[in-house]
């Protein structure tokens, strides 16, 4: 809420409103968002966002049915098998596994730069205005920006130095680029099913270039299957050439080394390790035989007796000469005997001695045959592994070069076309409805933001309170717009229509000004305004009009003497007014014109020689005032705007009340503070405030017609407009 502090104007009697007694209670409130004086707002301004939101319907409709160029997009399903080479290669012939980063590979590779500048060339893109722009009549906005790079100097720094090779290669890059963002390419969730989609302003071209993207992705597969199939022959057979030198060279070692030893097999080995054994068992068995022949020779020799000798050595004819002893032929028979049967022993021991050395030299060479022979098949099984080894690895790359060169032709790309592209029958952009209905939301959000800001950046006043509390001066009427064309037509509505609401609100106005000093009403009233076109004229024509109709003596007194409109109302109006009375060459008199279809006496302006406000400063005017106060009930001023010349200050000093006239909606805060400063400068109180042409349909609209004034709905029944 608001207070006022209410003092009497000393010089005119006026009521006076003190700005400085204006407080708020609660500053805080300021920074709270009212959203219901948000929404009166923007309902008060329903007719702009209204007209805003058609306009912004209108053009975006020119925009999608007659601007916009139409797009197509054309898609092919692409489905990524997940396959196995024929002959088990995997090394040569690939395979998908169907891994997430395959298929997300395989979707970077459908959209890289080099399968796009492939269809581009076989499809002579570059020479295709649509992706070439360079080939299109520049539109206007390209001609600005070459226009404001021309003048501010932003060329390529290369531009003059390339070659038609380099302008050529750039330009084929620029097309590859636009083509590019043209195409997309999107795997199907949870599937291995791609869909290649390209966008064109022709549906058969964009069917055409989808189609042709696919063939060069699936053609790609193929060939850098064949590509990599390729190297594997190559590295094959050069690697079976190698393997072939090898193996040659290896039979050769094994056929040279079994020709130049005497080898024999691992059977033969076998029997002569077994004859070895029985050497080496021959050998113990004589050893055993010899030391026996030892024993007995030994035990023979040192026998002491002949019975002894008989019985140890076993000879049959020891036996029979032992019988016979017992004369010395006998005996030097067995004595002879006994000699010769050592002799053989011995003889039989020596012998044995040499087979045992003969069979010992037997083993020995058999010993040093086998470990020659076992070091020889050694040998001879090393170079058979090796050569078996190497045949072994020829004969398997022999193979898979075979099966290799066998599926020369037959590769098949990781990806079959479900479905072709179709020439699409209806463009995917401009999206009418789309454009219409976001044109729409922006249309109101943009009529909206036009209301708020002319809310925001609004300075004039609509409602008296508002004038009231910003001015602290109080406001004695409220005046409605004339529904009338034109001045004298204006006048005419307010003289033929006094039960109008524009009548009554004069009548309000005159009532204010009579009341604002109860024991001395005012007898000259100064009508002025901040500004030019504030309706101050006119005011005072229809004051003075209302004035008269009371009964009492009225003269208004044209006091703009600058500008003169007095004629546009009053054509009949003499030439002699203010001016020929201040200078004496009339008399008051004279000058004043009585119009009796009004019934009131018009001093009317007239040019002069001499500044306005002299005029109005000289002791002459001042005199001239005094005599028609003895003359006349009510004097009614109009005088110029208060912000332009000095003139109304100067006649405020022989006015009895100072009304400004405040233009609804129009005059800003700045301009009626300005005006108010000027008369309290001059120690003018002013008496009262009038709030001037009043838009009805305007207060409507803002959300006032309903509360306020002579302009209210409830008061049409009282008035006759």
């Amino acid at each position: 809420m608001t207070q006022s502090v209410e003092s009497q104007n000393p010089q005119a009697g006026g009521v006076q409103v003190q700005p400085q007694a204006i407080i708020t209670r609660d500053a805080e409130a300021e920074d709270v968002i009212d959203l219901g004086a948000l929404v009166a707002t923007l309902w008060r301004g329903k007719w702009i966002v209204a007209v805003v939101a058609a306009i912004c319907v209108f053009l975006g409709g020119f925009y999608a049915y007659r601007g916009a160029t139409p797009v197509y997009r054309s898609t092919a399903v692409v489905l990524l098998e997940v396959q196995q080479p024929l002959m088990d290669l995997p090394g040569a012939l690939g395979g998908l596994t169907g891994d997430a980063t395959e298929v997300n590979s395989e979707l970077e590779v459908l959209r890289a730069r080099g399968l796009v500048r492939e269809v581009v060339l076989e499809q002579n893109l570059v020479d295709d205005p649509e992706f070439n722009g360079a080939l299109r009549e520049p539109g206007m906005m390209a001609k600005l920006r070459a226009w404001v790079g021309g003048m501010f100097g932003s060329k390529s720094p290369d531009a003059g130095t390339q070659s038609e090779v380099e302008k050529a290669e750039q330009t084929l890059n620029t097309v590859v680029s636009s083509v590019r963002e043209k195409l997309s390419a999107r795997n199907v969730p949870n599937s291995l099913v791609f869909e290649v989609s390209f966008e064109s302003e022709s549906p058969r071209k964009a069917a055409r270039l989808t189609d042709a993207f696919v063939d060069a992705y699936l053609e790609r597969q193929i060939n850098v299957k064949f590509d990599a199939l390729q190297q594997a022959v190559e590295w094959l057979s050069s690697r079976v050439a190698e393997l072939q030198v090898q193996l040659e060279e290896a039979e050769q070692a094994r056929a040279t080394f079994s020709s130049s030893t005497d080898l024999v097999s691992v059977e033969g080995l076998q029997l002569l390790e077994r004859q070895l054994k029985d050497l080496r068992d021959r050998v113990a068995d004589q050893d055993e035989s010899i030391a026996q022949r030892e024993t007995s020779l030994t035990v023979l020799q040192g026998a002491t007796t002949r019975e002894l000798q008989a019985e140890l050595s076993g000879d049959r004819i020891l036996g029979r000469l032992i019988q016979n002893l017992g004369t010395p032929s006998a005996e030097a028979s067995f004595d002879a005997r006994v000699a010769i049967v050592i002799d053989q022993a011995q003889t039989e021991l020596a012998r044995l001695r040499m087979q045992r050395a003969n069979l010992d030299r037997s083993a020995t060479d058999l010993a040093a045959q086998i470990e020659q022979q076992n070091a020889d098949l050694i040998r001879l099984q090393q170079l058979n592994r090796e050569a078996e080894s190497i045949r072994l690895l020829y004969e398997t790359f022999l193979t898979r070069l075979n099966e290799t060169a066998a599926q020369q032709g037959v590769q098949k790309s990781d990806s079959v076309v479900l479905s072709n592209a179709v020439i699409a029958n209806y463009p995917i952009s401009p999206r009418k409805s789309l454009i219409l209905a976001m044109a729409g939301v922006l249309g109101l959000m943009l009529g909206s933001l036009l209301v708020l800001l002319r809310e925001a950046r609004s300075s004039g006043f609509r409602i008296a309170s508002d004038l009231e509390k910003a001015v602290g001066q109080v406001v004695l009427g409220q005046i409605p717009l004339i529904p009338a064309r034109g001045r004298a037509k204006t006048l005419s509505y307010v003289k033929d229509k006094p039960a109008s609401a524009a009548a009554e609100a004069i009548r309000n106005l005159r009532t204010g000004l009579m009341y604002s000093n109860i024991d001395n009403p005012p007898r000259v009233i100064m009508v002025t305004s901040s500004i030019p076109a504030e309706g101050k004229t006119m005011t005072s024509i229809a004051l003075a009009l209302n004035l008269a109709a009371t009964g009492q003596k009225v003269l208004l007194i044209e006091g703009d003497i600058r500008r003169r409109t007095f004629k546009a109302y009053f054509p009949a109006l003499k030439s002699e007014g203010v001016v020929s009375v201040l200078n004496g060459d009339v008399k008051l008199g004279e000058a004043v014109q009585r119009l009796p279809e009004y019934d009131i006496d018009i001093l009317s302006g007239e040019e002069s020689l001499v500044n306005a406000a002299d005029l109005y400063s000289s002791k002459k005017f001042a005199g001239m005032i005094q005599e028609m106060r003895e003359v006349y009930d009510i004097i009614v001023i109009d005088t110029p705007p208060v912000l332009v010349v000095p003139d109304a200050r100067i006649i405020a000093n022989v006015a009895d009340a100072v009304l400004l006239c405040v233009k609804w909606d129009s005059t800003s805060e700045a301009q009626v503070a300005e005006a108010m400063r000027l008369f309290r400068s001059d120690n003018t109180r002013v008496t009262g405030l009038a709030l001037t042409q009043i838009s009805l349909k305007g207060m409507q609209r803002y959300g006032y017609g309903g509360t306020y004034g002579a302009y209210g709905k409830y008061g049409n029944k009282y008035y006759t407009n």
